[in-house]
Order: structure tokens, then sequence, then C-alpha cells
């Protein structure tokens, strides 16, 4: 097996692992408010009937027609209507975003066909737009993190210029240093709470929630899950009407924006972790089997099976290899493995970069390249995305990049 399959067979097994700790744990929160609620309509249930000497079989009839009226959107307290001009721009923007609330739903035929065609546009549509989005933050953060380096240098006594000529000394400096995943992920994090909190404020003053019911919300809508048992702006009267609902619109634009990147950026640091631990499995594995080459070999040190795009260049008789590819965290050097730790130090970008070599690493390769000499060009001009960070930018630029090795 090699190192690809090794980490999606280990991410699939923590993934399995994470999936059976979560149904425990709300297993065992849930279910018994389940069981406390059933035993509760019940009782009210018999209650009515015996009080108002109502047939049991045609009280559930009627429950049963509500529940379809429910479906389409009516409900025992007046709310808005759900298929006007803003009550539909309010569906569909639920559908492109993913989030789906599930509070209206098109009940006729034509109407669930072309939702087919629609979500299919949309949806794609507004991953790119998420996916472009998360390049414009990353090369923001990347240029404010510059500066703020930069401004440190300053106080440390390090005179930064401005011309070519006489910043060569500084950067030598500037060259050294290497922004951190981590701190975009503090950055985007900050920025979730703090438009989660701001709406969160509004929605419970607005929709009489409680606190803890409107972050709910906002984690529930911004991450896209759409459970739809809270919805915002949904009420047939509010105080400030319009003005809500843009604050509400604008709020969750700006949250699942957020809270897309921020997803990202934390896939970033899981791949780089599962990297560490097959580097660390595959190093401890052929540790031994390396030295016994190197015995029969006094001269030359055998290429590693796993790094076969490796640079390698003549040490002391020897053959050092260092790996280009995502299997760095395992390159062998002088017969030697040597693992990248995963301590508690700030892993950088560019060490991030090597790591990874795919959608993700062009994120963290433009946010290194971007903090020391601005966004970095595309090799071609045949798109308008080529050397961004979407899903279609991508497969362009690696398509590109190959182009031009060859």
């Amino acid at each position: 097996m090699n190192e690809d399959n090794a980490r999606f067979c280990l991410l699939a097994g923590l993934i399995l692992l994470y999936l059976l700790c979560g149904a425990a744990i709300f297993s065992a929160l849930e279910h018994p408010f389940e069981l406390r609620a059933r035993r509760l309509w019940k009782q009210q249930l018999d209650n009515f009937t015996q009080r108002y000497k109502v047939n049991l079989g045609a009280l559930h009839t009627l429950l049963r027609q509500y529940e379809e009226a429910n479906g389409a959107g009516i409900r025992v307290d007046a709310l808005r209507p759900r298929w006007d001009f803003s009550g539909a721009f309010y569906f569909v923007g639920t559908v492109v975003s993913t989030i789906g609330f599930g509070m209206t739903t098109p009940a006729t035929i034509a109407g669930k066909i072309f939702l087919i065609f629609y979500g299919l546009i949309g949806c794609a549509a507004t991953i790119l737009f998420f996916n472009l989005f998360l390049e414009r933050i990353i090369t923001m953060l990347a240029y404010i993190m510059r500066w703020c380096h930069e401004r440190r240098l300053r106080c440390a006594g390090v005179g930064v210029v401005s011309s070519r000529e006489e910043s060569s000394g500084e950067e030598d400096s500037l060259e050294g240093w290497k922004p951190s995943v981590y701190y975009v992920m503090l950055i985007l994090g900050v920025a979730s709470v703090v438009i989660a909190c701001s709406a969160s404020t509004l929605y419970s003053s607005m929709e009489n929630w409680s606190y803890v019911d409107s972050l709910y919300f906002c984690f529930v809508a911004f991450s896209t899950i759409g459970f739809g048992d809270l919805v915002s702006s949904q009420r047939q009267q509010y105080e400030s009407q319009e003005a809500y609902r843009l604050g509400n619109c604008l709020f969750i634009l700006m949250g699942v924006c957020c809270i897309y990147s921020l997803f990202n950026v934390i896939s970033i640091i899981i791949k780089q972790t599962l990297n560490w631990i097959v580097g660390k499995l595959v190093c401890s594995g052929r540790h031994a089997h390396l030295r016994q080459k190197r015995l029969k070999r006094n001269t030359v040190q055998p290429i590693p099976s796993h790094c076969p795009a490796g640079r390698h260049r003549y040490t002391d008789g020897s053959v050092e290899t260092v790996c280009d590819s995502e299997t760095d965290a395992g390159a062998v050097a002088g017969g030697v493995c040597v693992g990248r730790r995963l301590s508690g130090e700030m892993i950088s970008v560019n060490e991030f970069m090597v790591s990874n070599k795919v959608s993700l690493a062009l994120l963290q390769k433009q946010l290194s390249e971007t903090a020391h000499q601005g966004p970095r060009q595309s090799y071609g001009h045949q798109n308008g995305f080529s050397g961004g960070v979407g899903a279609l930018a991508i497969m362009n630029n690696r398509l590109q990049e190959t182009s031009v090795d060859r």
C-alpha cells in the first residue's frame, strides 16, 4: 500500500471513529428527551380526546392533514408568504448556497424539475464564488501579515527599504520569514466568531430566540448544514422589517464565506497531521531496511521508493534524497529517516506546501508567494481563473505547470 492509500484509509478510519463517537454522544444527550416528549404527547392526546369526546382516529387524520399543510408552508401562527417574490428569493438563496433549510420546498412537478437544473448551475457557481473569495481573503491576510512582520523588523532596528539596489541585506531577513497557516486560521476563526456573535445579538432580539439558540442557528446556517428547525426572517411582520431582512442576508453571506474559508484552512492542518502520522509510520518501517542497504552499498545510498520525484545530491560518498512530493515528511537524508516535527511550533505555509500537492497546497503556496512578491503569475491566460485556488483553477494550474515543465 502506497502512502496516498495509507493516508486515505487512515482518514476514512478516523472519520468513521468520529461518526461513531458523535452518534454515541448525541444518542446519550437527546434520546432521553425524545422519550419524554413522546410520553408527554401521548398524554396530551389522551387528555384531549377524553375531555372533548373526540375520536382518536379522526384526530390522527386531522393531524396528518396538518403535516401535509405544514410541508406547503401553512402554520398555525401567521407567517410570511413563502412564494411571493421576496420569499422565493430567500428560497433560491438557500438553494445555491447549499444551506437548504427545508422550510420551503417546491410542491409542483414543474417546480421540482426546474429546481434540479437550477440548483446544478447555481450551486456550482456559488462554490466557485466561495473559492474566489477564499483566494482574495488569503491574499489580503498575506499582505497584512507581511506588513506586520516588516513593522516588527523596523522596531527591532532592521531597516526596510523599497529600493531594490539597497534592499539586498534586508531581503535576506524577509526571505527567511514564512507566514504561518495557524495565524490565518486564527484570524478567520476570530472573524467568524465576531460575525456569529453580532448576528446572534440581532436574532435574539428580532426572533425572540435565546442567545444560545441564536448561536446554534448561526453555526448551522453558516456551515450550510441547514437543519431547518430554526429559520430567520419567517414571521409576517417585524419591527424595521426591511433593515432586518437586509442585515439577515448580509450576516448569512459573510458568515458562510468566513466559515467556508475556515474549514479549508482547518483541512490543511488535518491533512498535515495525517502526513506526519503516515510519515512516522513509513520511517519506522523502512529505517532498518535502508540501513541494511547502506551497509551493502557504502558509496551510493539508494533512492527511497517513496521519493520518485526527489532531488538527489552527493554528500560524503552517498546520495542525499530531498523529496519534493507530499512524502517529504518521511524524507531520507544520508540514510537517516528525518520526519517533520508536529510540535507546538507554528508550521509555516512553505512547510505545508511540501507536504500537500493538491488543492489546499495551492492556497498555502499563494499565501507564501503573495507575502514575498505579490500574487503568483499564471502560466497562461486561457481562462480567467488560472492561478486561483478554486476547483477549476486548480486543474488549470496543474495542467499549465505540467506543460511548462515539459
